[in-house]
């Protein structure tokens, strides 16, 4: 067998691994042709290939080991969402700072269309839902329905700026139509991560989508350009509505593909506790992890391990000194 193959399955195998969220060693053929087929990969082994060196089962074994356990593992159910609203219209006599009352709001806001996904899904089956076909456009109770029990469903939520405003305006459109508060969900929000962990030019999914994502980059509007979008769909423009479910779903699957970029810096969820097996499993979906010295606290030294595929650091909950060093650490008074 060439060495060339080898390399190139291996490495096509672990970014199809980071994709779906699952180790290497549970991946299928369909799902290495359908992600790899889907992004484009460059360095894609061939189905003519794969049968040339005795298939794709026989080319995970000779590359990754015959005798690792496959393990299913329960996942949690990580949905990834964006809204769109509409905008409130009001009585005014100027352009310029303006301060509207109360009483002089001709129509509030609502949601206009949502688009989600499951993490790891192809991108086929992202969702999406709007008011182009509702009898009252502002009466938006039958599509909060499904938003709702998708985020009922959900054990992990991403976003991008969610926590103050896709999240809290779902709530705020729930309660006003009835609604019981969804399931809870732990939130992941992408502007967070970027706003703790980077000091990017702009934080704005635009900006971070179009330096970080290779397939999937937030849309530039088209024929309709900014405001001009929401005016004609509210107007019932069918050219206007197709683009703004063009601009939403791309939102969810630039969102998706950002996401996956961030997971090495993000730890604010350990998605082990959500299955049972011992083996511990990164972010990525990757079970391959070397030591990386050690980290150390006030009261203990633990070991560290680094995931070969994303480079995420984790360590160990055992602490290494013996009980004699315990005994002899010290403390500050303060």
């Amino acid at each position: 067998m060439s060495n060339s193959i080898k390399r190139r399955f291996k490495k096509t195998m672990k970014k199809v691994s980071e994709i779906l969220g699952i180790p290497v060693y549970s991946l299928t053929r369909d799902d290495y042709k359908r992600i790899t087929v889907d992004l484009q990969m460059e360095d894609r082994v061939s189905d003519h290939s794969l049968h040339k060196v005795g298939g794709f089962s026989k080319l995970k074994d000779l590359t990754f080991g015959k005798k690792l356990k496959v393990v299913k593992r329960k996942k949690p159910k990580v949905l990834i969402f964006d809204i769109e609203t509409a905008p409130i219209i009001a009585y005014v006599w100027g352009l310029w700072d303006n301060n509207v009352a109360l009483n002089q709001i001709k129509s509030d806001w609502y949601v206009l269309s949502w688009s989600a996904k499951w993490l790891g899904d192809p991108p086929e089956k992202t969702m999406y839902e709007d008011q182009r076909n509702a009898k009252d456009i502002e009466d938006d109770s039958k599509l909060l329905k499904n938003i709702w029990k998708l985020l009922d469903e959900a054990d992990v939520v991403i976003t991008q700026n969610g926590v103050k405003f896709d999240s809290k305006k779902l709530n705020s459109r729930f309660i006003l139509n009835g609604f019981q508060p969804p399931s809870s969900y732990k939130h992941i929000d992408t502007l967070r991560i970027a706003k703790k962990k980077f000091s990017f030019t702009s934080n704005r999914l635009a900006y971070m989508s179009e330096k970080l994502c290779t397939k999937y980059k937030k849309l530039d509007h088209a024929k309709f350009s900014g405001f001009e979008l929401w005016k004609e769909c509210l107007s019932g423009n069918k050219e206007a509505w197709k683009e703004m479910e063009k601009y939403n779903r791309y939102d969810v699957l630039s969102l998706e593909e950002l996401y996956y970029k961030l997971i090495p810096w993000d730890n604010s969820i350990d998605f082990n506790l959500y299955h049972d097996e011992l083996d511990y499993v990164c972010k990525c979906g990757s079970t391959d992890f070397t030591n990386s010295g050690y980290y150390y606290t006030q009261t203990g030294k633990f070991q560290k391990f680094k995931c070969t595929n994303c480079g995420s650091e984790t360590r160990s909950a055992e602490n290494l000194l013996s009980k004699e060093k315990k005994k002899s650490l010290r403390r500050k008074i303060t």
